[in-house]
């Protein structure tokens, strides 16, 4: 077993930062060589030829992802990409992308302000054995109409139903018992899971003395982990929200990602502090809850879980 670490810009092989060493060493230094063994054949140490198909599943999955989805992988290897700091392994990696889909590597290429080469120096599969001939290891681009499988694409799941999705309800001292408490019901009567997030752990004070548990900080969480966002009204906890820049930041950043968020009285006022309620139409005041008489939820609550239930964006 080999233990040594090498010193070095990389330490691993292939690389192309350090000449592509440490580098395995061939039988005539010493390398490993598999045993020949005679039993009905000559046993081998060999690859099929599957092996070097590289890129057809890469090509299946993003093929397979709505154009949004693409999008998001598209800025996920911009971001990924734009961290790396040396220009030939970025173009590298560019090139690779476009074995895969010329129309990925392109839109790559433009975020980070290359061009797609058309070359690289060098195989592109470096992944060689000691003794083995680098021509006989290269993998194909990706060619012809990929396969399609729309069970790899989130834009494909269920839908049209709350069960099981987590709602942040946002709140602070003095938020309003009614309207929390309306849509709490309504939420988890539909099966989804509501849960209170505030400036601090422990419990807050509603408008009308109540203790409401607490189940996240703002310091502990983030609203990328729920599928939508809350705001109930409660002049005090609006005010209070208002002086939290996390709670700013947490709506804004549910809205940047698309989810659900509601807001009612007071919590309308606090929605159009964020960037989020810019999407407001001019004079919405917001709405209050109601239960009818069946205790199914009405107004902004019904609003809610079927905004949810597709996981866009709304304001009631």
């Amino acid at each position: 077993m080999r233990q040594t670490i090498n010193r070095g810009l990389a330490a691993y092989e292939p690389n192309t930062l350090g000449n592509g060493e440490p580098a395995q060493a061939t039988a005539a230094e010493g390398g490993f060589v598999s045993h020949a063994e005679r039993i009905d054949a000559v046993k081998v140490r060999a690859r099929s030829e599957s092996f070097f198909d590289h890129f057809s599943q890469a090509a299946m999955f993003y093929h397979s992802q709505s154009p949004v989805e693409q999008m998001h992988l598209i800025n996920a290897l911009r971001f990924e990409l734009g961290k790396v700091a040396t220009p030939a392994v970025r173009e590298r990696m560019v090139y690779m992308l476009s074995q895969v889909d010329g129309g990925l590597a392109d839109k790559v290429a433009i975020g980070l302000g290359l061009h797609v080469p058309k070359k690289i120096v060098g195989p592109l599969n470096q992944s060689i054995p000691a003794d083995g001939n680098p021509k006989d290891f290269q993998p194909k681009p990706f060619t012809g109409k990929p396969f399609i499988s729309p069970a790899l694409s989130m834009a494909n799941t269920i839908k049209n139903t709350v069960q099981t999705r987590k709602i942040a309800a946002l709140v602070a001292d003095g938020c309003d018992d009614g309207e929390l408490a309306s849509m709490t019901k309504a939420l988890v009567n539909a099966g989804a899971q509501p849960k209170i997030v505030a400036p601090h752990g422990g419990s807050i004070t509603s408008v009308g003395g109540k203790a409401v548990p607490v189940d996240f900080s703002l310091l502990t969480v983030a609203s990328v982990l729920f599928d939508a966002v809350y705001l109930p009204g409660g002049e005090a906890s609006i005010a209070a929200l208002s002086e939290e820049l996390k709670a700013v930041e947490f709506v804004e950043e549910a809205y940047k990602h698309c989810k659900a968020i509601a807001a009612t009285g007071a919590g309308v006022d606090f929605l159009k502090k964020t960037r989020a309620g810019a999407s407001l139409p001019p004079g919405d005041s917001g709405r209050h809850s109601q239960l009818n008489n069946s205790n199914q939820p009405a107004g902004h609550c019904g609003d809610v879980s079927s905004a949810l239930a597709q996981r866009t964006s709304t304001t009631t």
